[in-house]
C-alpha cells in the first residue's frame, strides 16, 4: 500500500487544531473537511473510539468519514447468492415410543424409520388420545 505524501498528524496536534477551531468558530459552524481529514488520519493510528473521545466528535460521524476516505461503504453489502442446503433425511437406527394412559400402555418399536415418519406418528397418536 503506497504511503500518503501528506505528513501524518498526531493526536495532540489534531486536538490542538480542533480546540483552536472551536475557539474561533462562529455559531454552530460545521467541522471543516481539513479537520475531519486530520481526525481520520489520527483514528487510523489511535483507533476511532479514543480519537472521537479526545477530539470531542461523534464516533458515528468519524467512522463514516473513515469509511468514505477508505473508499468503502460503512454498511456491509448483502450477499448476492445464498445456498440453502436441505437436511438429509437419515433413517433412525432404532426408536422406541412408549405411551402410557390411565388404563394401558403402548410400546411401538421402529427400525429404519425416518424422523418425519416418527413426527407424523407422534402427532397422530397425540391427536387420537386427546
Amino acid at each position: 500500500m503506497p504511503r500518503s505524501k501528506t505528513p501524518t498528524v498526531t493526536l495532540d496536534e489534531a486536538k490542538a487544531r480542533f480546540e483552536a477551531w472551536r475557539q474561533n468558530r462562529k455559531g454552530k459552524a460545521a467541522i471543516p473537511d481539513e479537520l475531519w481529514s486530520a481526525a481520520v488520519d489520527v483514528a487510523r493510528k489511535e483507533g476511532a473510539s479514543r480519537t472521537a473521545t479526545e477530539l470531542r466528535v461523534e464516533w458515528n460521524h468519524l467512522k463514516r468519514r473513515m469509511a468514505a476516505a477508505a473508499g468503502t461503504s460503512s454498511k456491509p453489502t448483502p450477499p448476492r447468492f445464498v445456498e440453502l442446503v436441505a437436511p438429509r433425511e437419515d433413517a433412525l437406527q432404532e426408536c422406541v415410543v412408549e405411551v402410557e394412559g390411565r388404563r394401558s400402555k403402548l410400546r411401538i418399536q421402529l427400525k429404519g424409520a425416518s424422523a418425519s415418519y416418527l413426527a407424523t406418528l407422534s402427532r397422530e397418536l397425540w391427536e387420537s388420545a386427546s
